[in-house]
């Protein structure tokens, strides 16, 4: 239990701060709203048009290869670190991992998924 003391007090500090922060800007901050700042806002434009409408193909295309990108990250960080002790069998696994990916990069290319219009 003891070994775990430092870590809740971090924690509780944590806590702290964050009510004391959230505390005084509900005291001190005031609010003025204005027609403008109640107005729905996202992604820096300006909603136009209705919610329903339909979502191209392609939006969804580039946040799979975004996704598969980035999971890419994920494992290549650890494994880097740990290269040494992986050995040969580590490098043919990432090699392969790699061109698997590296598959999927040239498909989504020749589909045009990466051209923006």
């Amino acid at each position: 239990m003891t070994a775990y003391l430092p870590i809740f007090i971090h924690l509780l500090l944590a806590v702290l701060l964050t009510a004391a922060l959230l505390g005084a800007h509900a005291l001190l901050g005031g609010r003025r709203p204005t027609v403008a700042k109640d107005e729905p806002y996202e992604s820096g434009v300006w909603p136009i048009g209705s919610a329903r409408e339909r979502i191209p193909i392609r939006y969804y295309l580039i946040a799979m290869l975004f996704i598969l990108f980035d999971i890419e990250a994920v494992f290549l960080y650890p494994w880097a670190v740990a290269f040494r002790d992986l050995g040969v069998v580590g490098l043919v696994e990432m090699l392969v991992f790699l061109g698997v990916l590296f598959v999927g990069f040239v498909y989504a290319w020749q589909r045009r998924a990466l051209e923006w219009e």
